[in-house]
């Protein structure tokens, strides 16, 4: 999913229907405050916000309604932290076989495919673009090193590529 046009009041005195469209990183943005609130009220309430948006714009958004659960959603806001400071992670992560490795990542975004949420960055082991799915994900520690900026936009790792 790309975008997500919603459609948006009549305004009569202007003659034209306003619509909104969400990117792709707003709605997961969006979906990620919600995963790392919990399950408490004001996580129910915006989930059945964002469920409403997604009746009206018909994707189908379950995985991001979904809370995380607790250990991945305390990960969840360290990465989310560390995105909108632009700071390197130190990931403790689990490959899909079970092998774990320690990196340092600059962390760009994050985003949903398929069923499963993926920290999206540069990992400084690897050098080069990587994508880590946040329940294999053992352990994160913020960093006080600075990381490049990195437009999202850019790291679009699951169009010809596999997940890190």
């Amino acid at each position: 999913m790309d975008t997500m046009t919603l459609p948006g009041l009549d305004d009569t005195a202007l003659g034209h229907v306003e619509r909104l469209t969400l990117s792709a990183d707003e709605i997961s943005a969006l979906a990620l405050s919600l995963a790392h609130l919990g399950a408490g009220p004001q996580a129910a309430t915006a989930r059945r916000a964002l469920a409403h948006l997604a009746e009206r714009g018909g994707p189908d958004l379950a995985v991001l309604l979904t809370p995380l659960d607790p250990d991945t959603a305390r990960r969840a806001r360290v990465l989310a932290q560390a995105i909108t400071e632009r700071r390197v992670v130190r990931l403790h992560y689990a490959d899909e076989r079970n092998r774990v490795s320690h990196r340092e990542v600059e962390p760009v975004t994050t985003l949903v495919h398929r069923d499963h949420w993926y920290l999206v960055g540069w990992c400084r082991l690897r050098r080069g673009v990587r994508a880590f799915r946040l329940d294999r994900v053992l352990a994160v520690e913020p960093t006080e090193l600075p990381a490049h900026p990195h437009r999202p936009d850019r790291y679009l790792p699951f169009q010809g590529k596999q997940a890190a």
